[in-house]
């Protein structure tokens, strides 16, 4: 007689996987061991669990770790073979078979829109991302060497919710030389992107009773979305040519986000006056600026300007990252925050998740302090520029009629359509029907646009391979004459 035990339902492999295989629900619903096991494998092969090509546990070594005879397995394994399902080759074993591949599960929700298009379009010009293929693979793992070479052992232990003293040391000195940053070890704390930072900051604020964050007019819809999650309402202030119009601040606003160094999306720097004035009003009103610096070392053809964080370090929040500069699967950013506002984040970071991940700390500070992270940008930053340069002299070529601003920094460039052109939605369909991954400008708007809005769309310049580069920006330059 067989036994069968309800309470194991997780085989652990000869090969070093698990298989997971619930058995106890067709068994309670009267099934036979048989089938029930047939009908786990044939549901995990259905909604892409078990993938083409997978290879499955032994017969025997299934059937120990489901405690059922191995007989059964054969005659399961047997079953689903001549059903197609699985594949038998003596000597090889049993896999997954090759076929169709299956409709996603319904009720799953999809992928975001922009996933989604990034994954079905044949030229990435989405804004937001490096050239990954920048990357210093080599010179990364030289540093991971060292640091892990040379750090101490309580390096390896749980440590302070500010992050790794080494990394702390060297963004003080690094962002003090390159950004103009006012700060030190104690007031910075290292966080696993931007998009936790404002997270950790907005819920901070709520906790002093915020409740409301402005935000430009135009911006970034997830971060929108993490001040809302952190239950703060968003209060759009309006952009012209010098960035945010300060004076127009929402009097309920317990602090203001600013992109002030290259406004994102629309390239516009924020005056010095309005800079003033903004931290004028956090002085007054007892507010917080939030400084993005997004991407504050790509800078063209002006001086770089300095980090707004520099005229109130007790005011403004600065808020950087190594996204753009190195790779955003690191997940690295920092925060430099004002004294009132170290214990709660910390406090909030600590409650989060305990701590970023050590080794990538460690390899960021010896990057740094090694001078080879300074190199990286400058060669990041010549490769840019030949990217931007290529892209503007193209679009005046074989398109002149649009209007290219916001090119003076950054990675990406914003293409406004004269009056009268294919109206935004239509313009995007057609490129995706061109196989072409970008956002319109009225993506990035906190409310709906007007429906008088002029056309305009945001290239990223910076995602796509050098190989396919020149094709995207030709098929980009069709599509606007055809707008």
């Amino acid at each position: 007689m067989e036994a069968v035990s309800t309470s194991r339902t997780t085989s652990w492999t000869t090969f070093g996987g698990d298989l997971h295989l619930d058995l106890t629900e067709r068994r309670a619903a009267g099934a036979g061991l048989r089938a029930a096991l047939e009908d786990a494998l044939r549901e995990a092969v259905q909604d892409g669990r078990l993938t083409p090509g997978t290879r499955l546990p032994s017969s025997r070594a299934l059937g120990e770790d489901l405690g059922i005879a191995r007989n059964t397995v054969v005659e399961a394994y047997g079953q689903l073979t001549a059903e197609g399902w699985l594949s038998s080759r003596q000597g090889s074993g049993t896999t997954v078979a090759r076929r169709t591949v299956p409709e996603p599960v319904q009720g799953r929700r999809p992928a975001p829109r922009a996933v989604r298009a990034r994954q079905t379009a044949r030229y990435d010009l989405m804004s937001g991302r490096p050239d990954l293929s920048l990357f210093p693979r080599t010179a990364w793992l030289a540093a991971a060497r060292r640091a892990l070479a040379t750090a101490p052992h309580e390096a390896l232990d749980y440590g302070s919710p500010l992050g790794r003293i080494e990394l702390r040391q060297a963004l003080t000195h690094y962002l003090a030389r390159v950004r103009g940053v006012r700060t030190d070890p104690d007031h910075l704390l290292v966080c696993t992107g931007v998009t936790q930072g404002l997270g950790l900051l907005c819920a901070a604020l709520r906790e002093r009773g915020a409740r409301t964050l402005a935000v430009e007019e135009y911006g970034l819809p997830p971060q929108h979305a993490v001040a809302r999650a952190a239950g703060l309402a968003t209060a759009p202030v309006p952009l012209d040519a010098d960035g945010a119009l300060v004076d127009r601040l929402d009097p309920r606003a317990g602090a203001v986000l600013l992109t002030p160094a290259h406004q994102f999306p629309t390239g516009a720097a924020l005056s010095a006056d309005r800079r003033a004035e903004a931290v004028r009003w956090a002085r007054e009103q007892d507010r917080y600026v939030i400084e993005d610096d997004y991407d504050g070392e790509f800078r063209y053809d002006r001086q770089p300007l300095g980090a707004m964080q520099a005229l109130d370090p007790e005011r403004v929040v600065y808020a950087g990252t190594a996204a753009k500069s190195l790779a955003p699967g690191l997940r690295l950013a920092w925060l430099a925050l004002p004294d009132a506002l170290v214990e709660p984040v910390a406090r909030l970071k600590a409650l989060a998740d305990t701590m970023s991940p050590v080794l990538d700390q460690l390899t960021l500070a010896e990057l740094i302090t090694s001078g080879t992270y300074d190199r990286h940008v400058r060669r990041c930053r010549l490769h840019y520029r030949r990217r931007r340069d290529h892209l503007v002299a193209a679009l005046a070529e074989h398109a002149p009629h649009v209007r290219v601003t916001g090119i003076a920094a950054g990675l990406h460039v914003v293409i406004r359509l004269p009056p009268g052109s294919t109206p935004e939605p239509e313009l995007l369909a057609r490129a995706q029907q061109a196989g072409l991954a970008l956002h319109g400008l009225a993506w990035h708007r906190t409310t709906p646009s007007p429906a008088e809005a002029p056309t305009a769309l945001v290239i990223g310049y910076a995602t796509s391979p050098d190989h396919a580069f020149p094709a995207a920006v030709q098929a980009l330059c069709e599509l606007l004459r055809g707008a």
